[in-house]
């Protein structure tokens, strides 16, 4: 309605930068701000995504011409940060730890649980593809025999490819916020599909060591147990989340100092 995509002003083509905005807790994110040009951004927490939040724009995500812009910054400014919270990239590390070389490093809790649903995704479109093939296949052989196809319903009204599809969005909430069509629908998958049940049982898993976790060492013993469950499980997707939780843990279990995540970067982004 602004008509956004026609301001001139839309495009950032020079980093823009507030030292006054530096705090003691930053996050460090790459967004998309328009036309699916990536940009990184430096936000001050504190001011949870309102005036005096941007501490840098750069446009791209290359990472010298980011620090070279970050360390002509005074060293006073950035010794004052004392965490950071950034996703798993090295690039973004690489930043943090040039720039920043006194902030803890805090791995946002939302890219690891992205990667266990998009794993659990990735199953539920594996079944959805073999369903589509499915109902074509019935189809062709409908017409062959001059006859009409009707896909088989289940109890919901949904046929397989439907259930398939539908079900994308109750995968991404908790059981306590589906709603009763949601909850009608998630049994029906689960009885059906007995693999996207159990991979997204590891997604809740996980979710919760989150949740409920009140200390580093209480993470680390329940990340444990359930990196025991996906090997049991047998996902090759979810054994790569394990590796890549090894090869971060240190700043994963960092998050439980705080509990800091990027959601201020997030939500800075989406304002822009």
């Amino acid at each position: 309605m602004s008509d956004f995509k026609d301001w001139k002003q839309q495009t950032i083509n020079k980093e823009l930068i507030f030292p006054q905005n530096i705090g003691p807790y930053l996050s460090i994110d790459e967004t998309a701000l328009s036309k699916g040009e990536l940009y990184t951004i430096i936000t001050n927490k504190k001011a949870k995504g309102k005036k005096g939040s941007i501490v840098g724009i750069f446009p791209g995500t290359k990472v010298e011409p980011i620090i070279e812009q970050l360390l002509k910054i005074p060293r006073r400014l950035r010794a004052k940060v004392r965490e950071i919270t950034l996703d798993m990239a090295n690039s973004m590390k690489t930043i943090a730890l040039r720039c920043f070389p006194q902030a803890i490093q805090v791995t946002d809790r939302f890219h690891v649980q992205k990667l266990a649903i998009e794993a659990l995704q990735d199953i539920r479109i594996k079944y959805r593809w073999e369903a589509i093939d499915l109902e074509n296949n019935q189809i062709k052989e409908a017409k062959s025999k001059g006859k009409r196809f009707i896909a088989e319903e289940f109890s919901n009204g949904d046929s397989r490819k439907l259930l398939l599809a539908r079900s994308r969005y109750l995968l991404y909430k908790s059981p306590i916020n589906w709603t009763d069509n949601q909850k009608f629908r998630a049994k029906i998958l689960f009885e059906e599909y007995p693999h996207i049940k159990k991979a997204f049982d590891l997604v809740q898993g996980l979710r919760s060591i989150f949740n409920t976790s009140k200390s580093m060492n209480i993470a680390y013993t329940k990340l444990a147990h359930w990196y025991k469950d996906v090997e049991l499980a047998g996902f090759k997707s979810f054994n790569t989340i394990v590796n890549t939780i090894s090869v971060n843990y240190k700043s994963i279990l960092n998050y439980f100092i705080n509990r800091s995540t990027n959601a201020s970067a997030d939500r800075e982004a989406a304002t822009k």
